[in-house]
């Protein structure tokens, strides 16, 4: 066989391993639009199950894209206790969605249930921390990122997407707490400047489907 057919025939095997094969990654949502998968059940560390429309509060809901062991959390993990004070005291509902499918199984189970429960109760969380069997709210959503977050009003209208602050590394050294400005404005009925902010973390770990 000839080196330009050896060639073409690895690239055929890929084009043909891509067509049976990808990982579904929807569009992100963007400000104005309502919150997908509303009706949507999903498993809770505490053994209930719960839809974002049954953790919606009198001004909003708080939605995260989180995980157990992605640095980026890890690092942003310590304000979450800040972000859970300040939603309740503007009477905002929150959960951490954990969607990352590809790390419950096998070699990998990281982000299993089991692993779940003891990082929530390793970090104390004083809120939902639910699984996103099948990635099925991120990919609605268009989520790509841990942590990476959503806010929205009563009416389950996005009013800000993006990062938690503009500091990984120190919460000490923050200059723009973006998340927690954006809670106390839409709980004040305030206009949330800016409303979206690029979020930076660790990708979201969906499992291959065939098509």
């Amino acid at each position: 066989m000839t080196k330009a057919k050896t060639i073409l025939s690895i690239v055929t095997v890929a084009i043909l391993a891509i067509g049976m094969a990808f990982t579904p990654v929807g569009k992100l949502i963007k400000i104005g639009s309502t919150a997908p998968k509303l009706d949507l059940k999903m498993e809770d560390v505490s053994g209930g199950s719960f839809a974002l429309k049954d953790l919606n509060m009198e001004n909003g809901l708080l939605v995260v894209f989180s995980c157990n062991t992605c640095p980026f959390v890890l690092r942003w993990e310590d304000r979450y206790g800040k972000i859970a004070d300040a939603c309740s005291k503007g009477k905002i509902g929150m959960v951490a969605i954990n969607s990352n499918e590809a790390k419950r199984s096998g070699n990998s189970m990281d982000d299993s249930m089991d692993a779940m429960k003891k990082h929530a109760e390793e970090q104390g969380y004083q809120f939902k921390y639910v699984l996103d069997k099948d990635s099925e709210l991120a990919i609605a959503f268009g989520a790509t990122k841990t942590p990476q977050v959503f806010l929205f009003n009563k009416g389950l209208v996005l009013k800000y997407t993006g990062a938690i602050d503009d500091n990984l590394k120190d919460a000490s050294k923050v200059q723009n707490d973006y998340l927690i400005k954006a809670i106390r404005n839409l709980s004040n009925n305030k206009k949330i400047d800016p409303d979206t902010t690029p979020a930076l973390g660790c990708s979201i770990k969906r499992v291959s489907v065939k098509k």
